[in-house]
């Protein structure tokens, strides 16, 4: 989120709790990327701000209904708030959603996950996943945008052209791979990356839907630290091998959108771009199909 909207932001954050009865007198951010996450005080929620145009809007309401039904199936994710009615809340030209805030840093609580706490938990989400008939975008469709944003030179204008050649490239060829080996697919998180899991006295908790699509396990599991497959059960580490590849490619396009706010962005941006070329160099020319 720019700078200039940040205030905003916390001011349409603090006016919505306080709407519903929740005593909010000061913000902590948390995080500031595309979306704002926001501690609130003393209420202790944590509020996930967007800008309020139609389709933050309509994320919103993808997530907090999959989060709700994700909970009824058992499924080890971060709650919403339950003081507050469940759903999307549209202020000051924002969107904001209300959760259950888990504090990282509880002396009770380890500091790291161990791999196969993580695949445990990512395999008990995937069986409860496969419980629901919930209509999500298949992972394909994101591996399109990505190659729609490395195609376009008005959105990644700082992209050199062999290294949009070699995105481009690689996500095609990748994308057709996956598809054409026919593993089973289902309902999957679309990035259960460390950042997108939490530790809490509940056990770890996944956070983050809106990425949720339909493909092979493998897709979740290329976004996990490399030792998690090992216990994960059923892994296919051909579709796996292929699958981290085309992650790391989906990631790097993301990095060269303009209008990318991660910090730091370009330079990992870089830096995936060079382990790409590596890897690519490393397993000879048949990668590309």
């Amino acid at each position: 989120m720019q700078a200039s909207e940040v205030p905003r932001a916390k001011v349409a954050a603090i006016a919505t709790a306080s709407s519903l009865d929740l005593t909010a007198d000061s913000v902590i951010v948390l995080q500031d990327s595309n979306k704002l996450t926001l501690r609130l005080l003393p209420c202790d929620v944590l509020a996930r701000v967007a800008h309020g145009a139609p389709e933050a809007l309509q994320d919103a309401r993808f997530e907090v209904e999959l989060a709700l039904r994700l909970a009824e199936s058992g499924c080890p994710v971060a709650a919403l708030e339950p003081r507050v009615n469940p759903r999307v809340y549209a202020r000051d030209g924002f969107v904001v959603t209300l959760w259950t805030y888990y504090d990282p840093y509880d002396p009770a609580l380890p500091r790291e996950v161990s791999p196969a706490d993580y695949a445990n938990a990512l395999d008990r989400l995937h069986v409860g996943m496969r419980t629901l008939d919930f209509p999500t975008p298949h992972f394909t469709d994101r591996v399109e945008q990505a190659q729609q944003l490395v195609a376009s030179r008005d959105h990644t204008p700082s992209l050199a052209d062999e290294d949009r050649e070699l995105l481009g490239d690689t996500l095609q060829s990748l994308r057709r791979a996956i598809s054409d080996r026919g593993a089973a697919e289902q309902l999957l998180h679309g990035e259960p990356h460390p950042g997108n899991v939490l530790i809490t006295k509940h056990g770890l908790l996944f956070i983050d839907f809106e990425t949720c699509c339909r493909g092979p396990v493998e897709f979740d599991l290329a976004h996990a630290p490399e030792a998690v497959s090992e216990h994960y059960p059923g892994v296919n580490h051909d579709v796996l091998r292929e699958c981290r590849l085309l992650v790391l490619a989906m990631i790097t396009a993301w990095r060269w959108d303009r209008n990318d706010q991660l910090p730091n962005g370009r330079q990992l941006g870089r830096e995936w771009l060079s382990q790409i070329r590596a890897e690519i160099d490393r397993k000879g020319p048949n990668t590309h199909g």
